[in-house]
């Protein structure tokens, strides 16, 4: 009997469904032990009743023994559905950093809904004033929550997206009747470029300018971009974007700096706190950093990290 499986988007960009789409040939050869129930992106179902004229009283999930939920939790909608995948779903996925961190969206936990709608209602210099929408919008909860906020998580597969590999070994690894084996280090246990060592770094900035490497010549011979001055989150992100290859991460590889789209080396980890050790710890004046919070939880935002900052007096 093939493997029931669920999957829903929350307040996400399908990316990480679309990584889902990215295991190619994988998921053709995994196809024939899979039963897609329920997967708005791809198959028409409706909450509540197929016939979409509100048959249901109550929102449908299928029964699954494996549930992969996208995206944080960001209205009430988005709660009710997540709940409906719990509650229907044997084992439940957080599937991208969205889900396991807040992500992207998380990113306006800086604000408190009150000032969301009056910046984007009314401050908006290219838009005319306009009231608060309050039909056919799912009520706003108070900020973006991670799915573990709000319901039990089996299993996480951080990323913006995940990489098909650790997408493909999580389900094999739940037909096996295994624990997935996944990345738990972090981005610089991965990179190869050429390390002096403590005490190099005096200041980092933005990544405005270019890195120094010559082109002609492989990654490993490039010099640490964290010690080059160009703020690399590598030392707190979860290692993994490069799969199960072995290669350097993505955005070292293309000589750009780590922006921590894995979220913390730990479920639990600050990215924030403990990049800000670490520049302390080289003698980096940690007050020079533009855009602290906003910067350094780029996507790990949820469980209370990003917060409105609190009314001058």
């Amino acid at each position: 009997m093939a493997l029931r499986v669920a999957e829903e988007g929350l307040s996400s960009c399908s990316g990480c469904e679309v990584a889902i789409l990215n295991l190619g040939e994988r998921l053709l050869a995994l196809a024939p032990q899979l039963d897609f129930v329920h997967m708005p992106l791809l198959m028409d179902h409706k909450y509540f009743g197929q016939l979409g004229d509100g048959d249901l009283k109550r929102l449908e999930i299928p029964q699954a023994e494996l549930g992969l939920v996208s995206g944080g939790v960001r209205n009430q909608e988005h709660l009710e559905v997540l709940q409906a995948m719990r509650a229907n779903c044997g084992t439940l996925v957080a599937l991208g950093t969205c889900a396991t961190h807040g992500g992207i969206p998380a990113l306006i936990n800086g604000l408190a809904n009150a000032e969301l709608m009056e910046r984007y209602y009314r401050g908006c210099e290219t838009n005319d004033p306009a009231p608060d929408p309050t039909e056919t919008v799912p009520p706003f909860l108070e900020r973006v929550y991670a799915l573990d906020e709000k319901v039990k998580v089996d299993i996480y597969l951080p990323g913006c997206p995940p990489h098909p590999d650790h997408i493909a070994e999580a389900v094999l690894a739940f037909l096996e009747g295994r624990e997935p084996a996944l990345p738990h280090k972090s981005v610089c246990d991965a990179c190869p470029t050429v390390r002096q060592g403590k005490g190099q770094l005096k200041s980092v900035r933005r990544f405005l300018q270019n890195a120094q490497y010559d082109p002609a010549k492989p990654i490993a011979d490039m010099r640490c971009l964290l010690e080059q001055g160009l703020l690399c989150m590598g030392p707190v992100t979860r290692a993994g974007c490069s799969g199960a290859d072995g290669e350097a991460p993505r955005c070292l590889k293309a000589r750009v700096p780590c922006r921590g789209c894995y979220g913390p080396v730990r479920q639990n980890g600050n990215q924030m706190l403990d990049m800000l050790n670490a520049l302390a710890s080289n003698g980096i004046d940690i007050k020079t950093l533009p855009d602290r919070a906003g910067g350094l939880l780029r996507f790990s935002g949820a469980h209370g990290r990003l917060r409105p900052r609190p009314a001058a007096k």
